[in-house]
């Protein structure tokens, strides 16, 4: 079942770039990654997929229901947006019962685990917290009904390490008792722990989908060599070599295929050092950029 679903979705501003023609499917009980640098339309996808912004044309779904024609959806919606604000002379519980009430149902033990949980003092007024300390309000608030739905819009801008770690556990913790998740960041390591499924979105459209098993395992291999002779770049003019760098007597490329014919290639130089390994999500992510530009 698809939890989100966007067909052509397009958000025009005047001279402003939004997005384009966004296509995608978030299946029920998946952590899916929406990767991008600022600008790149992240939060615009999720303004218009929260019914904030209407899009210009195509659509946006939740469960299966439009969210402009069926606003209820988002009572199943957690939202943690990238900047919080509220107002400053309510104490954070207040702010919390006062979301609490926008849903039938109990929140009060849940309010307080989760606020045990990221070590947030609930009698503090909004106005003494830090920005780290306001985005834990972010978080509790977000999570309080146990929504179906978590849609992060980059979720840790503030919170320390510690907090980091905790903000994570508790979102696979969520996940694994059924919630599924559309997380927004361009963290890229943050994605790469957290997601089966990753959109990489340029310029407001998306470039690539891609399970996360396939972009680190099965499709990309980045390959270092050292040898004592010179190499030209032209050595390694063949299919699937890209983001390819000689210094000296350092060589380092990524590779996608069949890793015995790139083998058969460096057989014909003398090497002091070969090591092949999985790429980090950035050095995939930054080889699409590259490649679309």
């Amino acid at each position: 079942m698809s939890v989100i679903e966007l067909k052509n979705l397009t958000k025009n501003y005047d001279k402003s770039r939004g997005v384009v023609n966004v296509n995608l499917n978030v299946e029920e009980g998946e952590i899916f990654g929406f990767i991008g640098p600022n600008g790149a339309g992240k939060s615009t996808t999720i303004r218009t997929l929260l019914g904030l912004i209407y899009p210009t044309s195509g659509s946006a779904t939740i469960f299966g229901k439009n969210c402009i024609e069926h606003p209820e959806v988002k009572k199943e919606v957690g939202y943690l947006p990238s900047e919080v604000f509220y107002y400053d002379n309510m104490k954070v519980i207040d702010l919390l019962k006062y979301s609490a009430s926008f849903y039938e149902k109990d929140c009060t033990n849940r309010m307080k685990e989760l606020a045990e949980i990221m070590d947030l003092d609930l009698n503090k007024k909004i106005e003494n917290l830090s920005f780290g300390n306001k985005k834990k309000v972010g978080i509790v608030q977000g999570l309080l009904h146990e929504p179906k739905l978590i849609i992060l819009d980059e979720p840790t801008s503030g919170l320390d390490p510690l907090m980091q770690h905790k903000f994570f556990g508790l979102i696979e913790s969520e996940n694994k008792k059924g919630a599924t998740v559309f997380f927004s960041s361009h963290i890229l390591s943050e994605v790469q722990r957290m997601c089966s499924r990753v959109a990489f979105i340029k310029d407001g459209k998306v470039i690539k989908l891609e399970k996360m098993s396939d972009l680190r395992e099965n499709n990309y291999k980045m390959i270092k060599v050292e040898s004592d002779q010179k190499i030209d770049k032209s050595f390694f003019t063949m299919p699937g070599v890209s983001n390819l760098e000689i210094k000296g007597p350092s060589i380092r490329f990524l590779f996608k295929g069949d890793i015995n014919r790139v083998l058969k290639k460096l057989s014909e130089i003398s090497i002091s050092n070969l090591l092949i390994v999985e790429p980090e999500l950035e050095e995939i992510f930054m080889h699409y950029y590259t490649k679309e530009n």
